[in-house]
């Protein structure tokens, strides 16, 4: 599995022109299921997302968690993460999760992200998606695993 998580002031998804997720401040994630990844993966990413602790407290420190500005996430997939970009100059993209099996634990993972009590919004799986957001910081944190 892999992610890029952006801390966001906010960020918005449109599918044919047509918000379909927005949040305020909070977290921008873009999500990738690979061949072989399991569910054990998606809880782990979504514990760690949501108490990863790069917002700032008063003293300006990186110490709070999403959870605790009571920010929103936005749940993008992207399978791209998973390219192959080494040999030639077209990336490939075998190691992506097959569709179904993408599909199915992208909305696995957002069902856990939501257990994480936090107020959660999504693109749309294998939509033609146009994302904007405000990057906060710059703050951005690729994950695998």
């Amino acid at each position: 599995m892999r992610a890029v998580v952006q801390r966001v002031k906010e960020a918005a998804v449109r599918v044919e022109g047509e918000i379909v997720g927005k949040i305020n401040q909070g977290l921008l994630v873009l999500i990738c299921a690979e061949e072989g990844d399991e569910d054990s993966q998606a809880d782990y990413f979504a514990r760690k997302i949501a108490a990863m602790r790069i917002f700032s407290d008063e003293n300006g420190k990186m110490n709070k968690s999403v959870k605790d500005i009571n920010g929103s996430i936005l749940v993008v997939s992207q399978f791209t993460l998973a390219a192959d970009w080494k040999k030639g100059n077209r990336p490939g993209f075998s190691k992506a999760a097959s569709p179904d099996e993408g599909c199915r634990l992208y909305e696995y993972f957002v069902q856990k992200i939501k257990e994480e009590g936090l107020p959660v919004q999504t693109g749309q799986f294998a939509a033609d998606m146009q994302v904007s957001l405000v990057n906060d910081g710059p703050i951005t944190i690729p994950m695998e695993g």
